[in-house]
Formats: C-alpha cells, sequence, structure tokens
C-alpha cells in the first residue's frame, strides 16, 4: 500500500493501488471470470484430490506464484499486498485449491535462513514446477508455535500435525516444530519414509486438508522463530483479505437477490427489516478492506507492528465474513440452506477462515499480549 504521491491540496496524500496493482487485480479477476464460475469450483470440490492442475497452472501463469518471489530467485519481487489483493480475488470467487498453504510457505522460505535451500526451493516455487504446503496446528486446535509438541532431533523429525493443506499434492511440507534451541520451522520431502498422511474431512469442500503423523522422518532446517513468523503473519493477513472478498460475494448476492424475490406484490428489498440488513452489512464491510491493506503493508515495512495487525485483521474480518454468509443465508430463505444454491460455498469457506491459524479470540489476545495490554 504504497502512496502514488498525489497532494490532495488539503495535506492529505492519497494511499490507493498503483497502477500496476489495479491492473494485476483486474487481470486475475477476469481470468477468474472467465475459468471458474461455480460450475467449476462444485465439479473441483467433488473431485477426488479436490485440486485443478489446469486452473492452477494458469494462475502460474500470470505471475501469481512468482509475486513474492525475490527477482534473484526468478521471481517479480512485488510487494506482499499484491499477494493479499489476490487472495481476496480467490476469496470472492471461492477458488478451489492449494494457494493459501503455497503462498504461506513461500513466504516461509523467502525469510528462510538457509540460502542454498532458498536458492533450491524458490525457482520452482515462482515458475509453478512445485507446490508447497506448510503444517501448523497440532490436534486439540493448538496453533500456538510455543506450546507445539513435534520435534526434531538429529535432523530427524517425529510428531503428528493436522489441518495441513493439500499435503499429498505438495512437493515440500513445511512443519512446525521444536529442537533444542526452541521453535523452528523444518522442510520434509514428499513421500519421505515415515511420514503417514491421511485425509480428513471437512466443511470447506474447496480447500482440502490432511493430517501428517511423522517417525523420525529426515528433515532440513528452514528457520527459527522468525522464519515460522512470518509464515503465520502472511497465513493471517491471506486469510483476512480471502474474508473480505468472500463476504463482498456473499453481499452481492443477498443485495441481487433482494431486488428480484418478490413477496405481497413488491421486491423484497423495499421491507425496512431486509433494507437495514444489508445497509449494516455493507457500512462494516465497506472500511474493514483497510484493516488487511494495512495489515499487509506493514508486514513488509513495519514488521515490528505486522504481527498485532495481522491477528487483528484475521480476527475481525473472519468474524465479519461469518456473519456475512450466516445473514446472506437467512436473508434468502429456504433456497439459500440447498446445496443447489451457491451461497453454501462461501459459508462453508468462512467457517475454515474463522478457526485456521485460530479462532478470533485467541487472536484478540495474541493481539493484546503484542500490545503490552
Amino acid at each position: 500500500m504504497r502512496p502514488r504521491g498525489r497532494d490532495t491540496g488539503w495535506g492529505i496524500m492519497d494511499f490507493g493501488l498503483s497502477q500496476e496493482q489495479v491492473l494485476l487485480v483486474d487481470t486475475v479477476r477476469r481470468y477468474l471470470a472467465d475459468n471458474c464460475p461455480t460450475s467449476r469450483v462444485r465439479s473441483v470440490m467433488e473431485s477426488e484430490t479436490g485440486h485443478d492442475g489446469g486452473l492452477w497452472a494458469g494462475l502460474m501463469e500470470l505471475g501469481v506464484g512468482a509475486l513474492v518471489v525475490p527477482e534473484s530467485y526468478g521471481g517479480l519481487g512485488a510487494e506482499f499486498l499484491d499477494l493479499a489483493l489476490i487472495s481476496e480475488q480467490l476469496g470472492s470467487a471461492a477458488v478451489p485449491g492449494p494457494f493459501l498453504g503455497h503462498a504461506m510457505a513461500t513466504l516461509a522460505l523467502v525469510y528462510a535462513e538457509d540460502s542454498e535451500l532458498k536458492k533450491e526451493c524458490l525457482s520452482a516455487l515462482a515458475g509453478g514446477e512445485a507446490l508447497a504446503t506448510c503444517a501448523v496446528a497440532e490436534p486439540g486446535d493448538v496453533w500456538d508455535h510455543a506450546a507445539v509438541a513435534s520435534t526434531v532431533k538429529d535432523g530427524k523429525l517425529s510428531g503428528r500435525k493436522t489441518l495441513v493443506p493439500y499435503a499429498s499434492a505438495a512437493d515440500w511440507l513445511l512443519v512446525v516444530a521444536r529442537d533444542g534451541d526452541g521453535p523452528g520451522l523444518w522442510l520434509v520431502d514428499a513421500g519421505a519414509a515415515g511420514m503417514e498422511l491421511r485425509t480428513l474431512r471437512g466443511n470447506d469442500m474447496t480447500r482440502r486438508v490432511e493430517s501428517a503423523e511423522f517417525s523420525a522422518v529426515v528433515c532440513r532446517r528452514v528457520g527459527g522463530v522468525e522464519s515460522l513468523a512470518k509464515m503465520r503473519d502472511a497465513g493471517l493477513v491471506l486469510l483476512a483479505a480471502d474474508s473480505f472478498g468472500g463476504a463482498q460475494r456473499c453481499l452481492d448476492m443477498a443485495r441481487d437477490y433482494a431486488l428480484q424475490r418478490q413477496q405481497f406484490g413488491q421486491v423484497i428489498g423495499m421491507f425496512q427489516a431486509v433494507k437495514h440488513q444489508l445497509a449494516n452489512l455493507a457500512a462494516e464491510l465497506e472500511p474493514s478492506m483497510s484493516l488487511y491493506w494495512y495489515a499487509a503493508h506493514a508486514y513488509d515495512r513495519i514488521p515490528e507492528d505486522g504481527p498485532r495487525h495481522a491477528a487483528l485483521a484475521k480476527a475481525y474480518l473472519s468474524d465479519l465474513y461469518d456473519r456475512a454468509a450466516r445473514d446472506s443465508t437467512e436473508l434468502h430463505g429456504g433456497i439459500g440452506f440447498t446445496w443447489e444454491f451457491d451461497l453454501h460455498l462461501w459459508f462453508r469457506r468462512s467457517i475454515f477462515n474463522r478457526s485456521y491459524l485460530g479462532d478470533s479470540d485467541y487472536l484478540r489476545g495474541r493481539a493484546a499480549d503484542l500490545a503490552g495490554w
């Protein structure tokens, strides 16, 4: 979120998107409109793998995988906000696939301590030649790396992870674990001996998750607390952006329905209760975009404040997404609760966003701790 350099005459700087960012968003939006209608979303999410290689390859060709990778490793060296803007568009279209885990893993490797590992992995990730994901959560809804039980000893990883996005499709898994120096991040190759994956059944069918059990699995150190913190904070901001896009889509669907559905001889959008419900959602949603914009900006430019703003943005926007999905479903009446109507795609997605990387109560507590309260 960088200033465009235009003084409004009142001593206020315009902090809108750059022309390049506007073009990026428009390009991805048009690609998704042409290539990812809800019929394709349903087809992919009901498939065995939940992953469409053609759709993913198209996003990679647009440079989505290369955005935040430094130019020295074959990437575009863009700002993190650019990636968050993409996440908003993916959330708006309920795009199925491994974007979240892949993006988090990529950012972790950007901040890796091992330069040789960065050289090996980042160019492949940027070009779409490899897929990565991250394993953060442990059984019992444990997201805090300070409480992680998985361990690394003599270069071998042991422990259990849950809610790992697209683990079976990934070439590399970045796993949060601890060794004698404390929590850190380790890379495990796909198919490594001693690793067992099991598919989990979740509410959000557009993003598959699995459990992973490691028994003395050979691993390579990516970095310490800084690397895994950057991975976590990136995920929080990307989820916040996805939530904004999804909530906006729910509001748009509810508005369109209210202007078409008739009762007692007039469209239901004329009823005061419906007007207030839609107006309240719009009034809450519009200014909330700045939360994820600023969190993405802080991630790059104000690293001392980045973790707190990432936690706040995800906590607020995932709650708002949940409310927008529920209110929009209720406004649609009975049809809103059917499988045939598309709204449940976003309803289910909001459930994932609310819980992944920690719920809003946990994140608000974390933000308060970071603020010294």
